[in-house]
């Protein structure tokens, strides 16, 4: 084989075995086969704002994995499958969860309103590099809580998809849920969680599709 021939081979080979196995947000949404793997949702950037009365160290310590716990074990409620239009989506909370033990107490309330809207997407690409993302493969879900605001009765979550094994960013995107006034505070943000969800339903996840795939 003449020497320029054999650089050219060599370069195929190397282009395709780096390009093995990586993901492109087209993946998602031209083949609703192509599974994803939903991490939960990460605190540690959230903000609650306007609510002097809560108890930042009982919400780090359960209520993060509460509202976790909540958003899969009620499926029917909380449809990611349905929104995502897949059959069903497997998870994983343990990496999300170790995560959030180490959200700053000191930092979770704020008072300030401009803390409603301070992440920009390469705030979100840090926090996914920082996962711990395990053996899985394919395209990743997760949700990036930013903020509650008592005042506003809204939450603010960026939908993540990332490739888990380059842990790259595909698609990044803030959605506003409604929080509501429930007892508690996980049913507050679940409710909120859900909002985003069913907006991913009734029109994102159109809108992502027809940019992507159209």
């Amino acid at each position: 084989m003449k020497p320029l021939n054999l650089f050219a081979a060599l370069l195929g080979t190397l282009l395709l075995s780096t390009g093995a196995g990586a993901q492109t947000i087209k993946d998602v949404f031209a083949n609703e086969e192509t599974p994803l793997f939903y991490y939960g949702i990460d605190f540690t950037k959230f903000r609650l704002i306007d609510d002097a009365t809560a108890n930042a160290e009982d919400i780090v310590d359960r209520q993060f994995d509460g509202i976790n716990d909540l958003i899969v074990n009620e499926p029917k409620k909380y449809d990611l499958a349905g929104a995502f239009r897949r059959s069903t989506i497997n998870h994983d909370l343990s990496y999300v969860s170790k995560k959030n033990e180490k959200a700053d107490v000191n930092a979770l309330k704020s008072t300030t309103t401009d803390d409603f809207a301070r992440l920009t997407e390469k705030d979100i690409e840090a926090t996914v590099k920082g996962m711990t993302t395990g053996n899985q493969k394919g395209v990743g879900l997760l949700f990036v809580a930013e903020a509650a605001s008592k005042s506003k009765k809204a939450m603010a979550v960026w939908v993540t998809f990332f490739d888990i094994k380059t842990k790259k960013v595909l698609h990044t995107e803030r959605i506003e849920g409604k929080l509501s006034m429930a007892f508690t505070f996980r049913n507050q943000m679940g409710t909120a969680i859900k909002s985003v969800i069913d907006q991913v339903d009734k029109k994102k996840y159109k809108e992502w599709k027809a940019k992507y795939a159209g």
